[in-house]
C-alpha cells in the first residue's frame, strides 16, 4: 500500500512538472491586493500550502470552501503571522454548521504595513510625517456535502485598499469541491480514500485607487498670460486584477490506524500573476484516546516555479479534548522565503 501510494505521488508531480514546464513571459506584479495569496492556517502553511484536498475546518474559507461541508461542530479561529519588513498578517473567523442546510462562516483577513515615515526628493530622510497602508477583505461562505462523497462550497468577499489618502475596493468569489474516491481507502470506505479538491480563488473585479493624492495643481497653458493658473488636475489610474489562483490537488492516508494517521497531499497551482507551481506536504498525527490529537507536519512551497523564493515548510500543532465534545487546537508553522529569511505563523481554534 505505502509503495503504490509513493508511486503515484510521483507520478503526480512527474506529470505536474511536464505540464508546468513552458516557456513564457509570467506577469509578476500586475497584481494588486496581493495579501489574498497569504494562506490562513498553521496546519496548511506547515504542509506546504498543499491543502485544496484535505481542509476540513474553518480554514476553508481560504483554501476551498468546500471544506466546510465537512465540518461537525461550530469552529472560531485567529491567526497571526508577522511577515516581513514588520508588516503583520491576522485572520479571524467563525463558522456555524447548520443542520441539513450546511456551513455558513463569516472571515476577516488583513495585513497591515504599519505606519511610514513620508519622504520626498527634497527631504529623502523624511518630512516629518507619517502616514498609513493596509488592506483587508471580509468574506462569506457556505459549504455543504451533496452527498456523501461529494461536497461544494462558495464564497462571496469584499476587498479594500488603503495607501494614505488613496482607497481602492473590489468584489470577488471562490468556488470549490472535494470529492472522496474508494481509491487506497481501507476497507473501502470513501471517507478515508484519496480525496480529490479543485478551487479558484479571487475571481472578481478590478482594485482602482482614487482619492486626494491624485489632485495635483496644472497649468494648461503655461506661455500664456491672464489664464487660469494651477488648474485642479487629476491622475486617471488604471484598474488592477485580483490574484486569480487555480488549485488542484490530492490527498490520502497511506497509515491509518486506531491512533496513528499519516496524511500527504500534493497541490498544483495555476496563478494569473507567476508561473505554475507544486505544493507537497505530509502530517502525523496521534490519537490520545479521551484527551486529544498531537500532529506533526512539513512540506516545501513552489516546487517547479521559476526563481522560486518559497522552500521548505514544518510545524506542529495539538487539538486538546474537553467536557461536552468542545476543544481548543493550538498549530504553530514556520515558513522558508528564501532572501526574506523565515517567519513564523500562529493559529488558535475552538470547536464548540
Amino acid at each position: 500500500m505505502v509503495k503504490s501510494t509513493l508511486t503515484t505521488i510521483c507520478a503526480l508531480v512527474l506529470l505536474s512538472a511536464s505540464l508546468f514546464a513552458q516557456n513564457k513571459p509570467y506577469r509578476v506584479g500586475t497584481t494588486a491586493a496581493n495579501f489574498l495569496e497569504m494562506g490562513i492556517g498553521a496546519p496548511a502553511s506547515a504542509m506546504g500550502e498543499a491543502y485544496v484536498s484535505q481542509v476540513t475546518d474553518l480554514s476553508s474559507l481560504y483554501w476551498n470552501p468546500a471544506g466546510l461541508g465537512y465540518m461537525k461542530q461550530h469552529e472560531a479561529l485567529f491567526m497571526y503571522q508577522p511577515w516581513i519588513a514588520d508588516i503583520d498578517v491576522t485572520f479571524a473567523g467563525v463558522g456555524i454548521v447548520v443542520p441539513g442546510v450546511g456551513t455558513l462562516a463569516l472571515g476577516l483577513s488583513s495585513m497591515n504595513f504599519g505606519r511610514i515615515g513620508v519622504t520626498t526628493l527634497e527631504m529623502q530622510d523624511g518630512t516629518g510625517e507619517t502616514y498609513e497602508a493596509g488592506d483587508f477583505a471580509i468574506s462569506l461562505s457556505y459549504g455543504r456535502k451533496i452527498v456523501q462523497w461529494f461536497s461544494f462550497g462558495a464564497s462571496a468577499k469584499y476587498v479594500s485598499s488603503h495607501i494614505w489618502h488613496m482607497n481602492a475596493s473590489a468584489a470577488a468569489v471562490d468556488l470549490g469541491v472535494i470529492v472522496d474516491t474508494h481509491f487506497f481507502a481501507p476497507g473501502g470506505q470513501r471517507e478515508h480514500g484519496l480525496k480529490i479538491g479543485m478551487s479558484i480563488s479571487n475571481y472578481g473585479s478590478r482594485l482602482k485607487y482614487d482619492g486626494i493624492d491624485l489632485l495635483r495643481p496644472i497649468d494648461i497653458s503655461p506661455d500664456e498670460n491672464g489664464n487660469y493658473k494651477d488648474l485642479e488636475g487629476q491622475y486617471r489610474l488604471q484598474g488592477w486584477e485580483l490574484p486569480l489562483i487555480f488549485r488542484i490537488g490530492v490527498s490520502m492516508n497511506p497509515i491509518l490506524t486506531e491512533t496513528q494517521k499519516v496524511t500527504i497531499a500534493v497541490d498544483a497551482l495555476h496563478p494569473n500573476n507567476n508561473s505554475e507551481s507544486v505544493n507537497m506536504g505530509i502530517e502525523y498525527a496521534y490519537s490520545m484516546i479521551g484527551l486529544g490529537d498531537i500532529y506533526l507536519r512539513g512540506g516545501y512551497r513552489g516546487l517547479y516555479m521559476d526563481k522560486s523564493e518559497y522552500g521548505m515548510t514544518f510545524g506542529a500543532g495539538a487539538n486538546i479534548l474537553f467536557l461536552n465534545n468542545k476543544s481548543i487546537r493550538i498549530d504553530y508553522a514556520y515558513k522558508d522565503v528564501g532572501v526574506f529569511g523565515g517567519t513564523n505563523l500562529y493559529t488558535v481554534g475552538f470547536a464548540f
